[in-house]
């Protein structure tokens, strides 16, 4: 028993000792906060039950949502927007949380089933000893559904998601995607034709659920329940955004200093040390994936 326990603590312990050494130096300022200027809303202010009401509360501000054996949780904006800046700060589940996905996310499959645009930042669950995998994505018009053509770009974050809540936002505006942890950008998916980039209007979503088939290491480690429940807490919800249902004039907000939308040359910098240090898939860079049907990279 000793020796198992040695063999199961290494891991773990070189874990720890990677986020720390990452940690000890952490990513430069971005020098701008999009988090700090934008107002939070409370759950009942901007969202409400989509499925698995048993498996979710709010209490003093914090939206928890649970999976077990039996159901997981999700939750839906109240509105669909056009456009915007969206975030929460989460919390995610420390142990054994493979096979769970925990997750914030943009869009429209309800009103187009099958044929779907999609914006994710999804946490995929791990094992003891290995670090939470954020994986970004986006699908196009069904690229999701039918033909499995996704884009994701996925990372090892600089911090332990488990020990406090952490920022996580996505800006979508008419000619970028940027992807924000703790208001560093850490992806940007730029609009280079219309048939790679996402037009149609979204809903905002959150949820906790059961991929075993592949959320972690490609379906090796499935959700184990004698672990459950598994369970996601978000708070601070952010929503500057331009409803589909608004004026046609409305923009998105800037992220950046300089009000033009364009990054500051502190945030590049910020984003190309999360890409360097953080980075650990791009869709664009394996060879195993067919190119042809993602002419983007």
């Amino acid at each position: 028993m000793a020796k198992l326990s040695c063999v199961l603590m290494a891991p773990l312990l070189f874990s720890f000792l990677l986020i720390l050494m990452v940690s000890s130096q952490g990513p430069p300022s971005p020098g701008y906060y999009p988090t700090s200027r934008f107002p939070s809303l409370g759950f009942d202010q901007g969202f409400r039950n989509r499925w698995g009401p048993q498996h979710q509360r709010v209490e003093q501000g914090v939206l928890t949502i649970w999976l077990d054996s039996t159901s997981g949780s999700g939750f839906k904006s109240l509105h669909t927007y056009q456009s915007g800046y969206f975030g929460a700060a989460i919390k995610l589940q420390p142990g054994y949380t493979a096979g769970v996905i925990t997750s914030f996310y943009l869009s429209n499959n309800e009103d187009y089933p099958g044929n779907h645009d999609e914006i994710d930042i999804e946490f995929l669950g791990t094992t003891p000893g290995e670090p939470y995998t954020l994986q970004t994505n986006v699908f196009i018009r069904g690229s999701g559904d039918r033909n499995i053509v996704g884009r994701e770009v996925k990372f090892h974050l600089w911090f332990d998601p488990t020990q406090d809540f952490h920022n996580y936002a996505i800006l979508w505006t008419p000619s970028e995607i940027v992807f924000f942890v703790d208001d560093v950008p850490i992806r940007r998916y730029p609009r280079k034709s219309d048939a790679t980039f996402p037009l149609r209007p979204m809903w905002v979503y959150g949820s906790i659920w059961d991929a075993s088939s592949w959320a972690t290491d490609d379906g090796k480690y499935k959700a184990d329940y004698q672990y459950q429940p598994f369970v996601g807490r978000y708070k601070n919800f952010k929503i500057a955004a331009c409803r589909a249902d608004g004026q046609a004039s409305c923009r998105p907000p800037s992220v950046s200093p300089s009000g033009s939308g364009i990054l500051s040359p502190q945030q590049e910098s910020a984003m190309e040390w999360a890409q360097r240090n953080s980075l650990v898939y791009n869709y664009c860079l394996d060879p195993k994936r067919d190119h042809t049907q993602t002419p983007e990279c």
